[in-house]
C-alpha cells in the first residue's frame, strides 16, 4: 500500500493534502473526512451501525498526530478526535472520494438532514 511522501493541512481552504509515494495526490475537505472518520463513533462496530453525520459544512482541523508509521489520528474542531485514519483509508478515500462524497449527500437528503449546523 503506497505511504505518503508529504501531508500538510490548509487552514483556509480547510484541506488535508496529502501526497503519496505512488505519485497520487490527494486534496481532502476536513467536511468529508469529519463525515468519513474510521471512528467506532461514526462507523459503528457494524454497517447496520453506521451513522450518517451531519452539520459539518464549516468543520476544520486543529491537529494531526502521528499513530506509529501507519496513521494519523485527526483533531476536528468539533472535538472529534478518535478516528484513526491509516495511510491505506485515506488513499482509498482520495481515489473515491466523488463516489462516497455523492452518496453521502444522497444519504442526507434521504433523512432530511443537512450539511449546515
Amino acid at each position: 500500500m503506497p505511504e505518503p511522501t508529504e501531508i500538510r493541512y490548509d487552514r483556509i481552504a480547510k484541506q488535508l493534502k496529502i501526497t503519496f509515494d505512488d505519485g497520487r495526490h490527494f486534496e481532502l475537505p476536513a467536511e468529508f473526512l469529519r463525515t468519513q472518520s474510521p471512528s467506532a463513533e461514526v462507523q459503528g462496530h457494524s454497517p447496520a451501525e453506521r451513522k450518517v453525520v451531519s452539520g459539518r459544512r464549516h468543520v476544520g482541523i486543529i491537529g494531526i498526530e502521528p499513530v506509529g508509521n501507519y496513521a494519523v489520528r485527526l483533531i476536528f474542531d468539533d472535538l472529534h478526535d478518535s478516528g484513526i485514519f491509516s495511510w491505506s483509508y485515506l488513499h482509498e478515500l482520495g481515489e473515491r472520494q466523488d463516489g462516497i462524497w455523492r452518496a453521502y449527500l444522497d444519504e442526507l437528503a434521504e433523512k432530511g438532514l443537512s450539511r449546515d449546523p
